[in-house]
């Protein structure tokens, strides 16, 4: 693997770690959010 792609997969990698991140805490809000509207 040149250089050059090992650094475009690691910025893929990253990106999706991001994205992946972002999802979760996104389910996370979520849940808070819907657990407050059921004690209510």
């Amino acid at each position: 693997m040149k250089p050059e792609d090992q650094r475009e997969y690691q910025r893929r990698q990253q990106s999706r770690a991001i994205a992946m991140a972002i999802v979760l805490g996104a389910f996370v809000i979520l849940f808070f959010a819907i657990s407050i509207a059921k004690m209510n």
